[in-house]
């Protein structure tokens, strides 16, 4: 191969190369000044209500030490602001529904958990998610078939 034919070809490939990466790089100033005022036009009111996420509830389920009462306050919580699952895909169900799958073997593993609070979790949750209801009830036999005797 001729030395020279692989230089242009090298050369080109760089040319393409930087093109790209402007590309990449390259917002338009108009992109820019919407995502601003998009950012500046969000309401700040101060009355806002601030409840625990989704993550810090679950790390009190996880907790050993939750009392029954935190055990309750944060699974009724969870039912209150989160407990809406997002439709199955299909047959199969939401990957989301595996973190509501997890609770409901934590609650029913929790050392200071009772048969009130299972039951009520149990059917808030298929209340609020009807077709979920079989997975529901695999997962709190599960749950309850893994506890010590």
């Amino acid at each position: 191969m001729d030395i020279t034919l692989l230089i242009q070809s090298f050369l080109g490939l760089v040319a393409i190369l930087a093109v790209l990466i402007f590309f990449l790089f390259y917002v338009p100033k108009q992109k820019k000044e919407k995502e601003k005022k998009k950012i500046e036009e969000r309401p700040k009111s101060s009355a806002v209500i601030d409840y625990p996420s989704f993550k810090e509830l679950v790390k009190i389920v996880k907790n050993k030490d939750s009392t029954a009462e935190d055990l309750s306050d944060a699974l009724s919580l969870i039912i209150e602001h989160y407990g809406v699952i997002p439709p199955k895909l299909g047959v199969r169900t939401h990957p989301e529904f595996t973190a509501y799958a997890e609770i409901i073997i934590r609650i029913c593993r929790h050392p200071n958990t009772n048969k009130n609070i299972i039951v009520k979790f149990d059917r808030d949750l298929e209340k609020k998610n009807p077709e979920y209801k079989k997975e529901i009830n695999d997962f709190l036999t599960k749950g309850l078939n893994s506890r010590g005797a």
